[in-house]
């Protein structure tokens, strides 16, 4: 299974809105300039994500779009579930040999574990692993 640039940006999208939790409205434009994505492709992501309830759009002068619901009640899962579809790496059919499909069933249900354990909270707080804050020491 590979997460296409819709699933990526989707992401992309609602981490910042995470991060910016509770200060107010975000504009796309200003998510697209941070990171360097098409204003225009985001403005196609977001539709499916209000759409499907995870933000509200808030109009006005200083508009933009905030989440319907905490960073921690809202998983990766839903996020690629609703820009990519039914998490699935294979299509696989009654003929194929159910030691195959039971191997398919289990590496979909992985993937779904890991996504649907993962909140927004989780990617906006996330530190990677054995990484020293940033001190510079000299001898």
């Amino acid at each position: 299974m590979k997460i296409s640039t819709k699933g990526r940006y989707g992401l992309t999208i609602m981490m910042e809105l995470a991060a910016k939790f509770g200060e107010g409205p975000t504009s796309l434009k200003s998510i697209a300039e941070r990171n360097g994505l098409s204003e225009h492709y985001l403005e196609q992501l977001i539709a499916p994500l209000r759409n499907a309830g995870l933000v509200k759009s808030i109009r006005g002068a200083y508009g933009g779009y905030i989440l319907s619901r905490t960073p921690e009640s809202i998983t990766a899962g839903d996020v690629i579930r609703i820009l990519e579809g039914p998490i699935s790496p294979v299509d696989f059919t009654e003929e194929d040999d159910p030691a195959k499909r039971n191997l398919w069933l289990r590496i979909r249900d992985s993937i779904a574990e890991v996504l649907d354990s993962t909140t927004l909270e989780d990617l906006i707080k996330y530190k990677e692993e054995g990484s020293q804050d940033s001190y510079m020491f000299y001898i």
